[in-house]
């Protein structure tokens, strides 16, 4: 067994079962890219441009160092050159893809048709042909990590649930009514109503706009993707000690909202 198939075994044997290297669903603070490329110039002026975007960059050039950074896991999303120092870039993404969920760009100096179908049909979530602008590797980076964030979020409506309680609150699932730690009843619109129960169905976890979009159409109500921030501010309202000071809707800057508050479940 030569060292690069020694390398892809002992990362699928380390990796856990099934979801193994998931994306991070959460992050704190930025977004966190793992740079696979040999060209060192090259690299420094991507993790230039996008850390000016507050997102890190990790970089390395050989296989083995790829390995290692995905094995200490926290990586949101894959750079990967083809041709990384003698490994085959095709035979990596088909690898990490059989044990990981991690998104994966592939950057190469030719992009031939046949190129961008074996790599998207192998697993990767996007390929871009070199030279490139840097604004689209950005917003590329955005859009692919955005869709495997929609792609976590829960796939239905968990009809068994009866209430949410969360820091003294309750909230009525099949009577649409939300009670207060005074135990007083305090009146929710149909819309509010939607997007506290996305954010009850998850948690203490990052949800960008696009997933309480796509939470709150679980729950029978359309929160329109401008009207997100409105919603929000009128609920934080209803649920906040000071609502110019939130403590359970926190806004995580350039990522989304989280409720931060341990959510028990009555069924």
């Amino acid at each position: 067994m030569n060292s690069i198939e020694t390398l892809i075994t002992d990362f699928a044997r380390a990796a856990p079962p099934s979801s193994a290297m998931m994306l991070t669903p959460a992050p704190a603070l930025s977004l966190h890219v793992l740079l696979a490329d040999g060209d060192a110039a090259a690299c420094e002026k991507v993790a230039d441009y996008l850390g000016k975007h507050d997102i890190r960059v990790s970089m390395v050039s050989t296989a083995g160092a790829l390995f290692e950074k995905l094995q200490g896991g926290a990586i949101d999303l894959l750079l990967l050159e083809p041709k990384l120092h003698g490994a085959d870039g095709l035979l990596l993404t088909k690898a990490i893809r059989e044990c990981s969920r991690i998104p994966i760009m592939l950057l190469a100096e030719c992009c031939e048709e046949a190129d961008r179908v074996i790599a998207l049909e192998l697993g990767a979530d996007d390929y871009m042909s070199k030279p490139y602008s840097s604004r689209e590797l950005l917003a590329r980076i955005r859009a692919v990590i955005r869709r495997a964030r929609i792609e976590m979020a829960p796939p239905g409506r968990d009809t068994s649930v009866r209430a949410y309680r969360f820091a003294g609150w309750e909230l009525n699932v099949k009577l649409h009514r939300l009670i207060s730690p005074r135990s007083a009843r305090v009146d929710i619109s149909r819309s509010e109503f939607s997007l506290l129960c996305a954010f009850l169905s998850s948690p203490q976890r990052v949800l960008s706009r696009d997933q309480l979009l796509e939470l709150s159409r679980l729950h029978c109500t359309e929160v329109y993707d401008r009207s997100i921030d409105v919603q929000i501010l009128r609920l934080r309202r209803k649920v906040e000690e000071n609502p110019s000071s939130p403590q359970l809707i926190r806004t995580e800057r350039g990522f989304g909202y989280v409720l931060d508050a341990p959510v028990s479940v009555v069924r």
